[in-house]
């Protein structure tokens, strides 16, 4: 799961370096669901299946006077060191700081969606 979601991060810097509209990337669940978050809080324009290659999402990157909207994606937990947080610890994480994604028991959401529902879970990026 974990290497096709760090993949996906990637093609989307190097995607935003080049000031491409759109990326390719192989169309995994998790995947969907972390762009269905970033789409929601407005990071990206958007994705749909490919029309050429079904296998594949089309990632509608979005700009802002030609400055990409997405500064800096941050992975927090690695293969090699998780990070963990209950739900009176999520409480004590900054906000303001950007979009924090969190994989629960529930599936893949937002820090603010898991401060709603009170479930903690794995930190696993951040976006701003």
């Amino acid at each position: 799961m974990k290497n096709n979601l760090w993949n996906m991060l990637a093609n989307i810097k190097n995607g935003q370096k080049a000031n491409k509209s759109y990326i390719l990337h192989p169309r995994k669940k998790n995947c969907a669901l972390i762009l269905n978050i970033l789409w929601e809080e407005g990071f990206i324009l958007g994705y749909t299946i490919s029309k050429n290659n079904p296998e594949m999402f089309e990632i509608f990157l979005k700009y802002k006077q030609s400055i990409p909207v997405i500064k800096k994606l941050a992975a927090i937990t690695k293969p090699s060191f998780r990070v963990y947080c209950s739900s009176k610890q999520l409480w004590k994480i900054n906000s303001n700081l950007g979009l924090f994604i969190l994989s629960t028991n529930r599936g893949i959401m937002s820090l603010n969606t898991c401060k709603k529902l009170k479930i903690g879970g794995e930190l696993l990026l951040l976006v701003y």
